[in-house]
């Protein structure tokens, strides 16, 4: 696929269409038709392409950890877990990105393979993120053996809980107690293998 070229966009505008499509319908109202019309594409585009609206959701899912922001790199593990749950409530914020997610975590819950593209998705955004958490144990801020995706992992987990369980407010001062939390487990061993 050239980028730019009318397969890409073509894609681009499908993926628009089926995130909107999740945000309105939900996973259980995702119809492949819809999609075609409101990307403006033909039916059977969509239909060859993706053939069912698991598969739709997945590359969707790609795409998304394909455009999300590289890692911070401060030289500080405190400062880089900050920015990192500071991106994850401005994504989970947004009305339009946190309902996505909020779909398609539900989907994932009833459809296998909408599980494992979520699986996909969250394995490419922590493996980006577990950098900084290495770079620490390399300068000495935490200890050897501790496992990097269980960090990131813990930083993430109260803001989506926040988002799907309580209801709580998503902002930085929340974004801050998750990052805060992490780190102070992690350099108490916590997350040693």
């Amino acid at each position: 696929m050239r980028p730019g070229g009318r397969t890409a966009r073509v894609r681009e505008a499908v993926l628009r269409a089926a995130g909107d499509a999740l945000v309105e319908h939900g996973f259980d109202g995702l119809d492949l038709a819809d999609v075609a019309r409101r990307a403006e594409v033909g039916k059977t585009t969509v239909y060859r392409r993706w053939s069912a609206p698991a598969g739709l959701v997945a590359d969707l899912l790609s795409d998304m950890a394909e455009q999300s922001l590289p890692r911070a790199d401060t030289g500080s593990l405190a400062e880089d877990l900050r920015a990192n749950a500071r991106l994850v409530v401005r994504t989970l914020a947004d009305p339009r990105q946190g309902a996505l997610f909020a779909a398609v975590i539900a989907a994932a819950t009833c459809d296998p393979r909408t599980a494992d593209a979520l699986h996909r998705f969250y394995a490419v955004r922590i493996a980006e993120w577990s950098g900084c958490v290495e770079a620490a144990v390399g300068r000495g801020e935490l200890p050897a053996g501790t496992d990097p995706g269980e960090v990131i992992a813990a930083v993430s987990a109260p803001l989506y809980y926040r988002l799907l369980a309580s209801g709580a407010p998503l902002d930085e001062a929340a974004a801050d107690r998750a990052a805060a939390a992490a780190v102070a487990a992690a350099r108490e061993g916590v997350y040693v293998r």
